[in-house]
């Protein structure tokens, strides 16, 4: 047995500090085999667990956990929500576009779903970053200025305003 493979022993576990630190592990090898036991761990009954579990899914970027932590953007628990948000951003596949949009009423993550979205850099998102200009969260209005002008640069035609 490798590390990797205790690793995903121990994110089975009945601890939920080592269940975290097991997930923690997991991100920081980047190793494929980690998705699904990270996916499931996705649904674990501790939140820390889950949020570790979506970092890591963002930090190893394989999109067969988009729909997975397009689910966790629901999470009762606004920093699994928050890193979930993140994850999207990271692994960049543009099924993420629409949840990503409905998530920018959740006020708790507005900040992380506006820089997910900028990260995507999906044409779909630019009139709903466009109206975060109005935001009165200065962070959030400085999502939208990112995607923008990547979005000009590949597409020289006018921005559907």
């Amino acid at each position: 047995m490798d590390e990797v493979e205790r690793r995903i022993k121990a994110l089975g576990g009945k601890d939920e500090v080592v269940r975290r630190a097991a997930a923690r592990a997991l991100r920081d090898t980047g190793d494929p085999r980690a998705v699904e036991p990270l996916i499931r761990g996705l649904e674990d009954e501790g939140w820390r667990v889950r949020k570790a579990a979506a970092r890591g899914l963002g930090k190893i970027g394989d999109p067969r956990a988009v729909k997975p932590l397009v689910r966790a953007l629901e999470d009762k628990n606004e920093w699994v929500r928050i890193y979930a948000a993140r994850a999207l951003g990271q692994i960049k596949d543009p099924r993420a576009v629409k949840p990503l949009i409905r998530a920018l009423e959740d006020k708790n993550v507005r900040q992380s779903v506006a820089s997910a979205l900028g990260k995507i850099g999906d044409p779909r998102a630019v009139e709903t970053l466009t109206q975060a200009l109005g935001d009165k969260d200065m962070v959030v209005r400085g999502q939208r200025e990112g995607p923008s002008r990547r979005y000009r640069k590949s597409n020289p035609t006018p921005l559907p305003l």
